[in-house]
This record gives structure tokens, sequence and C-alpha cells, in this order.
């Protein structure tokens, strides 16, 4: 595999921007960077969980429910744990002293909480650290790409495992508790809720699994992927019940030749907007370019949903390292839809593909 261009830690990463911004302090409250710093992952719901970084320390403030998990896998953060009751601000301040300048994630602190922690630390202003979180996520880290591997390898095998137990009958709810618990018994979680969609419904490409049976000639999409330690798989594989029409042939071969010129236009140096151009000439060119509606891809890692976004237009230019997926689609109102997706690791000269299990389409008597 291409090594990542990353070396040190995250936590090394952002104390250096710290320092060159010469800030005192970063007050870090979205679960997911406290899981990309720390190594822990939880999500405290309504209580406050916060890490605060000082140039030389930092201290994880957890409610009391997580402080044993939080001791366990947050080596490189002091916990401490306050209880339902306790004012867990007095934690956070303690742990911040008295700052000038506290960098904060500002889309996810809120109004009360920035006046509180003003009020308490004496700080004149609060500046972003958010969009410098989401730069150093941007680029996987060696050890992250070998977990998305996994999370890939597990997706695999339940989506081979599930496909071919398809029936009609089954209700599409009841296929993906299916693909939940086969990701389950190979060691995985689900990385979001799976999407089976049926019949015309695989033309309603984010719709929810219903009680809708399937039946001789559906489509059947499935959208699906496993977690591994935190970080997320992500694929969509096609299937039908009974022999294919010369239309269904038709929209699942143009699309895995779209999702396979994309996959082709990925390497270092190239825009997203450029991958995702890639895909929708194919489309365009076969007069469909209405059907395909959304983006080509969008990137993985401890999110099923994270940068980079390969919207049309986009100028983001791929680095080695970059995790994403690509999963063009053809959506028809009234009949079907098909979406092909996988998920690519940049690496020198093009990608690698991470999920890689049978493309065709699946067909079930």
């Amino acid at each position: 595999m291409s090594k990542s261009v990353a070396t040190a830690t995250p936590l090394a990463d952002l104390r250096r921007w710290m320092a060159n911004r010469k800030l005192d302090a970063l007050y870090i409250t979205r679960p997911v960077s406290i899981a990309y710093l720390t190594g822990f992952h939880a999500e405290p719901f309504e209580r406050l969980m916060a890490l605060v970084i000082q140039r030389e320390e930092a201290v994880l403030v957890v409610p009391a429910l997580e402080g044993e998990s939080a001791r366990s896998h947050a080596a490189n953060a002091q916990v401490v744990s306050w209880r339902d009751g306790e004012d867990p601000y007095a934690l956070v301040a303690r742990a911040l002293g008295e700052s000038t300048e506290i960098g904060v994630e500002k889309d996810h602190l809120t109004l009360h909480a920035a006046e509180v922690i003003t009020s308490r630390t004496g700080a004149s202003e609060l500046v972003d650290v958010g969009p410098e979180i989401r730069r150093l996520r941007l680029t996987k880290r060696d050890e992250e790409i070998e977990k998305l591997i996994r999370a890939a390898a597990i997706t695999d095998a339940a989506g081979e495992e599930v496909i071919p137990r398809l029936r009609a009958g089954q209700r599409e709810i009841d296929v993906a508790l299916m693909i939940g618990a086969a990701i389950g018994e190979l060691g995985g979680k689900l990385s979001f809720g799976t999407l089976v969609q049926t019949g015309p419904n695989s033309a309603l490409s984010h719709a929810e699994p219903s009680s809708r049976k399937l039946a001789p000639g559906d489509f059947v999409l499935l959208d699906f992927g496993a977690a591994f330690d935190g970080y997320k798989a992500d694929t969509t594989r096609m299937a039908i019940l009974g022999e294919p029409s010369a239309r269904h042939r038709e929209i699942h071969e143009l699309v895995l030749a779209a999702h396979d010129a994309a996959i082709e236009a990925v390497r270092p140096g190239v825009t997203t907007g450029e991958v995702d151009a890639a895909a929708r000439r194919v489309i365009d060119a076969a007069g469909y370019g209405e059907q395909f509606y959304h983006r080509v891809g969008h990137g993985l890692g401890l999110e099923a949903h994270e940068d980079p976004s390969l919207d049309p237009g986009s100028q983001t230019v791929l680095e080695v390292g970059m995790v994403f997926t690509i999963e063009p689609g053809i959506y028809i109102p009234g009949w079907g839809g098909v979406r092909i997706e996988d998920d690519v690791v940049v690496e020198e000269g093009g990608c690698r593909v991470l999920t890689k299990a049978d493309r065709s389409l699946r067909v079930i008597h």
C-alpha cells in the first residue's frame, strides 16, 4: 500500500496549528473530533463531553457514564468525569485556565457554552478550529486506511451472505435486518441505517426500508456498510428477482460504465469535480443526465459522509490518502433505479478500490 503523507499524530498536528495561531487552548466538543484526536468514541447525547488541549497536556471531560471507557481508550489525554447534578463547566474552566484566545468548533458550539467558557476564563476571542480539524481528517493515515480496509471486507462479506438469500415475499425491512445481523456476526457495526429499496422504490434514492414485499421483476437496491473501530464503509449493490428485462440490463450496464469511468479518473492532482464529470459524461451521452441528480461521491472515515464532497464542478484537489465513495446512479420514477457504489483510497498514480464484491446485476431465480 502506498504510504500516506501524514506521519505525526493528529494531536501533534493540531498543536502545531495552535502554536502558529498563538492560541492559549482549544476546546473541542464534536464527538467525532474527539474520537479522531484521542481514539475514544462516544455519543454523550445531552450531556457535556469536551476535550481541552493545552500546549503540553490534554484533558478529556466526560460524563461519569463514560469515564471507565474513556480511561481505557484515550491514552493521550487525562480523563476527568462528572456525575449528573454536578457542574461540568467547572472541570472545563479548570482545564482551560485563564485564556485570552480559545480555539473552538464554531459549528458545534452552542451560544450558551460560548457564554459560559468566555465568562469563566476571561477569553476575549473564540477562534474557529473546525476547518483545521476537517483538513487534517481529509487525508487518512496508514492505520486509518487499515481500519477502512477491514470495514470494507466485512461489508463485502455481509453482502455476499445476504444477496443469495433474497426471496419474493420478504419485506424490505426484513432484508435490512438480515444485513445488520450479518455485519454483526462478522465483527462489525452498522455504518448507517441500511437502505433496501425494491421495485419502484429503488428510484427513491434515500427511501427508508418499508414493509413492501419483494416481487418477481423487482430491482433490489442494497445500500449498506460496516464500521470497524469507528471507521465506516459504504457500498451499494443491485439484484433482481427473476430474469431481467433488456431495460434492466441496459440501465445497470450504463451505471456500471459510469462508475468505472469515475474510478479510472481518480488520481492525485485531479479535482473532485473532474471525477464527477467522468461519470456524468457517460450517463449524459446515453440521454439519462436528468436522472443522475446527485454528486458522484463523498468522503469516508469516522463519518459515513465527510470531506471531500465530489460535487459537479467542485475544486478540491485529490491527494494521496483521501478516501471516498464512487456512486453514480440513474433513477426513473415509477419504474426503478440503479446505483453502484464502491469505496476508494487515492494512491500514487491512481486509486485502490477497497470494496471488492461482485458489481454485476445479481439475478435471483
